[in-house]
């Protein structure tokens, strides 16, 4: 049973679009999805540098095309199930046939200058922690004031919090902790600091028809398989201030007898997660159209 996965924030690099954006009529589809957003998908993907694609507002958006793209250029991929990190969900909401990709590409864009806002309030930011046990970093993060933002599996956990909560994380690592890296996002996503977002998406989410999933999809909130759509959306809007269990969704992965795992553009962070937590399972990032035929072969073998 085949498992297809969109990232999340941060897996963005300058330039990660240009060579999907070679293949036959992507240009156009892309460009098609920039004049619907109000957003040059083209120029962020091909020619802006990392720190015009680390903004919040530009990088989901960009993410969710690049996701979107390069399932299609896959074809039908006949995964029996559907996930995606943070605003991946998005992109699997569209993989489900939740949402279309317009009505994702205009809830991500709505999502991406929300969250920008919301992050702009107060300074914050995210760390990750390299080492230790889950349960004592948690707790410790928790006498800091700090939020396990995502709960990666595999042993990775995201702190989030305000600069100050995080620079006092450095110095007084959680017992096991080798290291602690500041990553390079613009806010505490996925804490309480992003409720002012949830409202606005929820307004967003009033326009949206969506229609069930046509394949299992998994969320992000507990790891649980949802097959409703109105249920989906609620969850992407409450998700925006909750902590990410990429942990549980793997779990989830394993009960329902995944065999191989497919990460689309620009894939390699949670198939480096499913090669610790999954073993047994094959995996293939989607880092450009190369990377293709490997996949389909994977897909005639487990889909």
């Amino acid at each position: 049973m085949l498992v297809l996965v969109a990232p999340g924030q941060g897996a963005q690099t300058p330039g990660f679009l240009t060579p999907w954006l070679e293949l036959p009529g992507a240009a156009d589809r892309v460009t098609a999805w920039s004049d619907a957003i109000g957003l040059d998908l083209v120029h962020y993907g091909t020619q802006a540098d990392a720190d015009a694609i680390r903004d919040t507002a530009v990088a989901q958006p960009l993410l969710v095309a690049a996701g979107l793209l390069s399932a299609a250029a896959l074809g039908d991929t006949g995964a029996g199930v559907v996930a995606g990190h943070s605003v991946g969900e998005i992109t699997a909401a569209a993989f489900a046939g939740v949402l279309d990709d317009t009505a994702a590409l205009t809830l991500v864009r709505k999502r991406g200058l929300a969250m920008a806002e919301a992050a702009a309030i107060t300074d914050t930011g995210m760390s990750a922690l390299l080492g230790g046990d889950p349960e004592v970093s948690v707790a410790h993060l928790e006498k800091l004031g700090l939020t396990p933002a995502n709960v990666n599996g595999a042993g990775q956990i995201v702190a989030a919090g305000t600069l100050e909560q995080l620079a006092a994380l450095n110095e007084d690592k959680p017992e096991g902790v080798r290291k602690v890296v500041p990553l390079k996002v613009a806010g505490a996503f996925h804490t309480h600091h992003m409720a002012p977002a949830v409202d606005k998406l929820a307004e967003a989410a009033k326009a949206l028809t969506p229609a069930d999933p046509k394949v299992a999809y998994v969320s992000n909130k507990d790891g649980r398989a949802v097959h409703s759509g109105a249920e989906v959306v609620e969850r992407l809007v409450g998700q925006v201030a909750n902590p990410v269990r990429w942990d549980l969704c793997m779990e989830t992965f394993k009960e329902l007898g995944a065999t191989a795992l497919i990460e689309v553009c620009p894939g390699g962070t949670l198939t480096g997660l499913a090669k610790r937590a999954l073993p047994g399972v094959k995996t293939l990032a989607l880092k450009t159209p190369d990377d293709l035929d490997a996949a389909r072969e994977l897909i005639s073998e487990h889909a």
